[in-house]
Formats: C-alpha cells, sequence, structure tokens
C-alpha cells in the first residue's frame, strides 16, 4: 500500500475519535512522508500544526499506525519544503480528485445501495427517475426516521444522472444552506443572484425539508422556486423524517405540491438487509469478518444504517488495534442489546445526568433563561427523552417548563440532524448514554 493511501486509511479509522475541527485544522493539513521499519514521519506544513500534533496527537496516532503495520512504530513530525507533495486537503478527503463543484458525496451511488424489504419501493422509483427525469416522479418525497438512506438514495439519483449527462446543473444542499443562502441574499441585496442559481438548474437535491417550519420568508422564496423548476420539468428529490402534512407550520401550499409528487417512507432495515449492508461495508473498507461475526453483530443492533456502520468500524478499529482474530469471542464484548440501554434508566435519570455533564443546575435546564450555553443541553435532553424513552413531546415539554411542542420537536431534530455528520455531537451523546447505564 503507497503512502497516500495509507494515509487516507488513517484519516478514516480516527474520524470516530477526533472532532471534525480537529480533523480539519491538524490531521488534513499533513500527510504521510515515510514509513521505515519501526518509524512513521509524518509532514506538516508549518511548525505550529508539527508542535500541536506531536504534544496532544501523538499517542492516537502511533497506537493507529501500530494497529495498521502490525508493528511497533514511532512517530516523527518534520515541516515540509515549499516543493514537497501536497498534503491531503478537506476535498481531496472527502471527494474524489476529479470531483464536480456542487460536491455530492462520491460514497453514496444507486450501485452501492443495498436493497432490501423496507427500502425497495423506493429504490425502483429512485431508478425510475433517473430513466425519466423531471416527468415520472417530480418532486420525489423520501421520509423516514436518521439513518435509514434518504440521503444515500437522493445523492444516488443525483450520480446517476451525471453519469448520463455530465454537464447536467445539479445543486445539493440541506434546508438549512438555503435558508441561510436566502437571509444572506435579503441582507445583501443579492436576491436577483439567489433566484439566478437557485432557478437555473436541472436538478435539485434538498435534506431534511422539514426545517423550513415556520421559516415564512424561506417557504415563499422556495415555493417560487419549485413552482419555476417544476415548469420546465427540472427533477426535485426532497428528504424529510416526516411527511408533508406532518410538518407543523409548513404552508398548505407548499404541502400540497411536495405530496403531488411521489411520496415514499423508508424503514429501517430488517435482520437480512443489516447483514447485506454489514456485508457490504466491509467490502468498501477491504475488510473481510465471518458471516457468523455478521450476523451476530445484525442481530445485536436492531438500530439505523448509521449505527450500524460506527459499531462496526469501532470493532474493525479495536480488532486492528488489538491484534485481534475476527472471531464470535472477541467480538462479543463490543456489541450490547440495544433494548437494555433504554429500559436501564427514566426520565429523572436524564436530567441528573445533563445537569452533572455540563455541569448545570436542573433549574436553568429547566427554567426561561436563553443562555447559549443552555441550549445543547436541552436539546439534547429532549432528543433523549423524545427519542430513547418515547415521552411525547407535549409531555416532555411539560417537563421541560412548560415549553411548546413545536419547540421540543425543533430541538430533537436538530440533534437528530447533527447525529447524522457532527463527529462532536457524536461523542459527547455517546459519553452521556455511557453515564446512562
Amino acid at each position: 500500500m503507497d503512502n497516500l493511501k495509507l494515509w487516507h486509511r488513517f484519516l478514516e479509522t480516527i474520524k470516530p475519535q477526533v472532532s471534525s475541527a480537529n480533523l480539519k485544522a491538524w490531521f488534513l493539513k499533513t500527510s504521510l512522508k515515510e514509513v521505515t521499519e519501526d518509524k512513521v514521519i509524518l509532514s506538516t506544513p508549518n511548525a505550529f500544526i508539527k508542535e500541536t500534533l506531536n504534544q496532544r496527537h501523538k499517542p492516537l496516532i502511533e497506537s493507529t499506525f501500530e494497529g495498521m503495520l502490525n508493528k511497533k512504530v514511532v512517530v516523527e513530525f518534520v515541516v515540509k519544503e515549499n516543493l514537497a507533495k501536497p498534503e491531503v486537503t478537506e476535498e481531496v478527503f472527502f471527494q474524489p480528485p476529479a470531483a464536480p463543484a456542487f460536491q455530492l458525496n462520491p460514497k453514496y451511488t444507486l450501485e452501492n445501495f443495498v436493497v432490501g424489504p423496507s427500502n425497495n419501493v423506493a429504490f425502483a422509483a429512485a431508478q425510475a427517475v433517473v430513466q425519466n427525469p423531471g416527468i415520472s416522479y417530480n418532486p420525489l418525497f423520501l421520509y423516514g426516521g436518521t439513518g435509514v438512506g434518504k440521503t444515500h438514495l437522493m445523492l444516488g439519483i443525483g450520480h446517476a444522472l451525471l453519469k448520463n449527462k455530465p454537464r447536467l446543473k445539479v445543486i445539493y444542499c440541506s434546508s438549512e444552506k438555503f435558508m441561510n443562502d436566502y437571509v444572506s441574499a435579503i441582507q445583501q441585496h443579492k436576491m436577483g443572484e439567489l433566484r439566478n442559481k437557485y432557478r437555473s438548474i436541472d436538478l435539485l437535491l434538498i435534506d431534511d425539508i422539514q426545517f423550513f417550519s415556520g421559516r415564512e420568508g424561506t417557504q415563499e422564496e422556495f415555493f417560487h422556486t419549485f413552482n419555476e423548476l417544476q415548469g420546465k420539468n427540472a427533477q426535485m428529490v426532497l428528504t424529510s423524517d416526516r411527511t408533508p402534512h406532518e410538518i407543523v407550520k409548513l404552508e398548505d401550499r407548499l404541502k400540497s405540491r411536495f405530496a403531488g409528487g411521489l411520496m415514499l417512507d423508508i424503514q429501517p432495515p430488517d435482520f437480512d438487509t443489516r447483514v447485506a449492508i454489514l456485508r457490504a461495508k466491509c467490502a468498501e473498507k477491504d475488510e473481510e469478518l465471518p458471516e457468523e461475526v455478521l450476523k451476530q453483530l445484525a442481530s445485536s443492533l436492531d438500530v439505523n444504517i448509521r449505527e450500524l456502520e460506527g459499531k462496526l468500524v469501532q470493532i474493525l478499529q479495536a480488532l486492528h488495534a488489538q491484534n485481534l482474530a475476527p472471531t464470535i469471542q472477541n467480538v462479543s464484548p463490543f456489541l450490547q442489546d440495544s433494548t437494555q440501554r433504554i429500559t436501564r434508566f427514566d426520565q429523572k435519570r436524564v436530567f441528573t445526568t445533563i445537569c452533572e455533564y455540563f455541569d448545570i443546575s436542573q433549574k436553568d435546564l429547566t427554567g426561561p433563561k436563553r443562555q447559549k450555553g443552555l441550549v445543547l443541553p436541552r436539546h439534547l435532553t429532549m432528543y433523549l427523552l423524545c427519542e430513547e424513552l418515547n415521552i411525547t413531546v407535549e409531555r416532555v415539554g411539560q417537563m421541560l417548563g412548560g415549553r411548546d411542542h413545536t419547540t421540543i420537536m425543533h430541538g430533537r431534530d436538530k440533534i437528530k440532524t447533527l447525529l447524522s455528520r457532527d463527529k462532536e455531537i457524536q461523542r459527547v451523546i455517546g459519553e452521556i448514554k455511557q453515564r446512562l447505564i
């Protein structure tokens, strides 16, 4: 394995262990210069990054390389010369070198989408959209819980259409990005540029459309954008965690248009599909686990695809780091029954643990104060009470000082969205859950 591939593998391995900010600030600006019999030499762009990596992250780097190389190594850092090889940048790491400007994640294609009973209808609809964009199902509205494959399927449509027509004009963004673009355009008096950007395209892919809730100006702008694109048969694919009619404070005219295409529910994968997903993920990572291990992992974790892959990465990393064979006996300690972790704590324990973790009082957590430092604890409390204990949003609102149920839904959904992409939030909620159980 050459140095560039080895460095990419290293970055993939440490991603779950470091925050996205640290990954971008220190690791993505560094490159692997040389590997000798007992030494790994990393090249940094300046002395500051060199010292930071040496002082803060050297143990992690050494242990990770030892697990990957199956031998004891010492890590050294050097400052690169001007003509040295370029480092792995964020764009190179997260996308292929020739990735187009709109940045569709190359990991998510229709070819590597694992089809099962929970998503086969949605997959068939995606294929139909690729065959006849703008005509068959427009918009295609995919809804379901977090980590069930909505974004994967949506981006797979984008990749397939671009394969057929490389010059296709495409925009992929979150609902938050559209809202931010709209606000920025108003502030800078550039509404013409905004409308030209979003209305001159052939394919619009928008994630988490439920966050348009209550945003009247954004909804007004998107209504006209929707009409413009539909009028010229530009394909639209939208995702949400619920149906349009379940999105509170969404204008009826938008609900009607979203429902006017094809709405499809994607459910969590069943056992056989989870096994197939794990098998596919192993192949992607050039790893191999025995079938009985894959089945044990699939049966012990009745969770969404994202959490399933996270557990797989954790197990593979641990096996490499400890030089263990991938047997049932070695994998079992890493597995828990997901139902047990839900029933082993109650609402009082949630409040106590959140307050202890963030060093705040329960009075502050449930009270009317709007300090910035209380936002995340409150949102995490909303998420845990709703998602882990299945308490209704109305009841959670009462428990948190009489807050409106829409406020609870927003906080819960905010954490669900962040969990899909923010490593720091994943780490925090993981630590809180460990304290809870």
